[in-house]
């Protein structure tokens, strides 16, 4: 399986689940009364980073670690007080970027080194880099995010994170 197969597919349909989640965030807000904005504030720990910044990363993976495998320049990671339309707006443009790429693009990839933005002067070579760094890193930040929102309340179950699956008859 080639890093496009095993990476960009499953980003974009996890990605492409969340505005089930926002979906859902809505529905008990106004269920409750109180604004849903307020929820992208929150946060599991004191140390950790608020829902907001949290989703702001799960959007961000897929065209970052598209940009370093193909060796052009990553996108800045968004971190301005967007809200949830703004979100559900990036979504939609990252799912669409998403779209365009093409398995041929990243022939090749698995010999580039990936350089570490966290470590400069080192880096990682690419099948390393997606499977021990960018995805545990958009997973870890999926989570976290759905963990939020199911630790204040709303509904969202393991089907809204994994989303359809291809199930057959035998």
């Amino acid at each position: 399986m080639s890093l496009y197969e095993s990476s960009f597919p499953h980003m974009a349909r996890l990605l492409g689940q969340v505005p089930t989640w926002f979906d859902k965030a809505q529905a008990h807000a106004e269920q409750k009364k109180y604004d849903p904005e307020a929820l992208l504030a929150a946060r599991l720990a004191p140390d950790q980073w608020p829902l907001r910044r949290q989703l702001q990363t799960v959007i961000s993976w897929p065209l970052r670690l598209s940009a370093l495998l193909l060796g052009a320049e990553p996108p800045a990671p968004q971190t301005a007080e967007e809200t949830i339309a703004e979100l559900r707006a990036r979504i939609g443009e990252t799912l669409e970027q998403v779209s365009t790429l093409k398995p041929e693009q990243f022939r090749g990839a698995e010999d580039r080194t990936i350089p570490l933005f966290f470590l400069p002067g080192k880096g990682m070579k690419a099948p390393d880099f997606v499977f021990q760094f960018a995805l545990p890193n958009f997973y870890f930040h999926a989570t976290t995010a759905y963990s939020i929102l199911r630790h204040n309340g709303i509904d969202v179950g393991k089907i809204d994170f994994i989303g359809p699956i291809a199930i057959r008859d035998l």
